[in-house]
């Protein structure tokens, strides 16, 4: 067996492993990290670790885990060290050393709160999934600790940055945590909205689970065991708002775009590759696919996701300098297909509940205004009306019970409207009309 990665035995990588080539060690926290994941450490991470790399000082990363432990003990005998492998036509392998220490907010609270009040601690970012914005999230309170004590010590505020698949994200989190702060500490939430900043962001990069054959093969190919251990695609982009509180490493210099409104781009994402993505999905699961490359190769599947992104979706979208949408649809499709990176279909259907309003229902309002129909879209979503009802095993969604609840009062001759309908379970700006609606039961068969 392999030894285990670390600072210790960072000599020992095979050749053609990057490694990092600055003083990571030395390096000061900087960054506070809500929710460090296996997309954090693929994305964000990597985009400090470029920083850091060209000489940006003491922006290291302190990941904060809002549950479990699972991340803390895969890094902390690794001295935070892991790996991110890209594979496309070729594999590509570096270590990360961005990330200096793990805590598990449960167990470690007082010593989070401690970390956001550091003086040099100049940003939170977090990466907790759309359903954790809720107001009954976990993350309220640990910012609220975090930012009282920093206040209470004189220092200034600090730039908060979301980079989950929500529209408007900065501006979820300043809502969600302003209705947090507004019955328990209103001089906080004065002192937060006009000292600290949340700029909007949009993320792109695929990262599949890594999986135990995936450990087994990175460590064949760098002669190291790694915990940690990332896989992703070539493949990354990152658009933030260019409003912060305070100073902010070069992530430009790995390809981060500031722009003065992220909204376009961040429509772009959700409904081409997050929509083709859960449609994918809930198709793919339907026909006993694993995979999303398997998926994006069924021909029963491929026109429906290509006709939802190229016909439905983009139309959808306002015309934004610098955004070429079917360009961006084009690479997209090639994503879809790369073989190297099995990206599983049950991963992207977790959630749905909390995620297919801004992937189909947004869209779906925009073409219902223009007159415009949109059958593709239907389809994936009488896919998901189908998965709730749990046609493809069980369902992992916050919302379950509430959805199982539903299908057994409504059955499926009232499911459309007990969900869609003005005053639904699933209500938006989208109501289905009476043709959408017949167009989803015929669908649900």
């Amino acid at each position: 067996m392999n030894a285990r990665l670390s600072a210790t035995t960072l000599d020992r990588l095979a050749p053609g492993v990057a490694r990092p080539d600055y003083a990571w060690a030395e390096q000061g926290v900087g960054i506070v990290h809500l929710g460090i994941g296996a997309f954090h450490r693929a994305h964000q991470a990597v985009y400090t670790e470029a920083a850091m790399a060209a000489g940006d000082r003491d922006w290291a990363i302190a990941g904060v885990s809002l549950r479990s432990g699972g991340v803390r003990d895969a890094l902390a005998p690794q001295d935070g060290l892991y790996t991110v492998t890209e594979r496309g036509a070729a594999a590509h392998g570096a270590v990360i050393g961005a990330v200096r220490r793990v805590l598990v907010a449960p167990e470690s609270l007082a010593a989070v709160t401690a970390l956001i009040a550091d003086a040099g601690t100049r940003i939170i970012s977090l990466t907790v999934t759309e359903k954790a914005y809720a107001p009954e999230s976990a993350i309220y309170p640990v910012l609220a600790e975090g930012l009282a004590a920093r206040h209470a010590r004189g220092l200034p505020g600090l730039t908060l940055i979301s980079c989950d698949n929500l529209a408007d994200n900065g501006a979820v989190l300043a809502r969600g945590l302003a209705a947090w702060l507004a019955p328990r500490d209103p001089a906080l939430l004065r002192w937060m909205e006009t000292e600290c900043a949340c700029p909007a962001t949009m993320v792109d990069r695929i990262v599949p689970a890594t999986t135990d054959a995936d450990r087994a093969e990175i460590a064949a190919a760098t002669g190291l065991e790694d915990a940690g251990a990332v896989i992703t695609e070539p493949f990354h982009q990152w658009v933030i708002e260019d409003r912060f509180a305070g100073p902010r490493p070069r992530w430009e210099l790995a390809g981060a775009r500031f722009v003065a409104a992220v909204a376009p781009f961040e429509a772009a994402k959700l409904r081409l590759l997050n929509g083709a993505h859960s449609a994918l999905a809930y198709l793919g699961l339907s026909r006993g696919h694993v995979f999303v490359h398997q998926a994006i190769a069924d021909p029963a599947i491929a026109p429906i996701v290509e006709r939802l992104m190229r016909g439905e979706a983009a139309p959808s979208l306002a015309p934004t300098p610098g955004l070429d949408v079917p360009a961006y649809i084009d690479a997209l499709l090639a994503r879809f297909r790369n073989p190297a990176l099995p990206h599983r279909l049950a991963q992207i259907a977790t959630d749905g509940s909390a995620k297919i309003r801004q992937r189909w229902l947004a869209p779906l309002a925009i073409a219902a205004a223009e007159g415009r129909q949109c059958p593709a879209t239907l389809c994936a979503i009488a896919a998901w009306l189908r998965h709730v009802r749990g046609d493809n095993g069980p369902v992992d969604d916050p919302r379950a019970d509430e959805l199982a609840a539903a299908w057994a009062r409504a059955g499926r001759d009232g499911i459309v409207r007990m969900l869609f309908a003005p005053g639904g379970l699933m209500a938006s700006d989208w109501a289905p009309n009476a043709a959408d609606e017949a167009a989803l039961l015929a669908a649900l068969g």
